[in-house]
């Protein structure tokens, strides 16, 4: 997995700290002894002594749309109580169809089976390569939609 640098800090809702990292993406960065060690975290010279620093980023490892596709369908706006059952279990799209899961409100945890896993927010889509087995569940409230796109037909 590629690793980007720390370029700044940021609190989420929770107060967690928050990693920003060249590639746009954030992640988070706490001190939970013995399962995270990174007592530089809980303070300003601490995290500023990491600027500069890499981490690996798990979302830049996430397949991307090729250039050409465009969207041909969009499904309705779900929440954690409308998600269809064959969404939280292993499914995939036909060959040649793509997927972007957009988040509007909440997280949604996104994992492609055998491979890895992301949580989902606003601004953090999920893209779903043709013929990939995956599913989603959401992390408490959500509200979200799929994309489906291809190469549109040269006729």
């Amino acid at each position: 997995m590629p690793a980007r640098a720390i370029t700044g800090f940021h609190r989420d809702e929770e107060h967690h700290w928050v990693a920003e990292l060249a590639c746009g993406h954030t992640q988070h960065v706490r001190h939970r002894p013995p399962w995270e060690m990174r007592p530089w975290v809980e303070s300003e010279e601490g995290r500023a002594s990491m600027i500069g620093h890499e981490l690996v980023c798990s979302y830049c490892d996430m397949p991307t749309l090729p250039p050409d596709v465009e969207v041909y369908r969009r499904t309705p706006t779900f929440d954690e109580t409308t998600i269809p059952r064959g969404l939280r279990e292993e499914h995939s799209t036909k060959a040649g169809v793509w997927g972007r899961i957009v988040v509007e409100e909440g997280r949604l945890q996104y994992e492609i089976m055998g491979r890895d896993l992301w949580v989902l927010r606003p601004g953090v889509p999920g893209f779903v390569e043709p013929e990939v087995k995956h599913r989603v569940q959401p992390v408490g409230a959500v509200r979200f939609f799929v994309e489906f796109l291809r190469v549109p037909s040269s006729e």
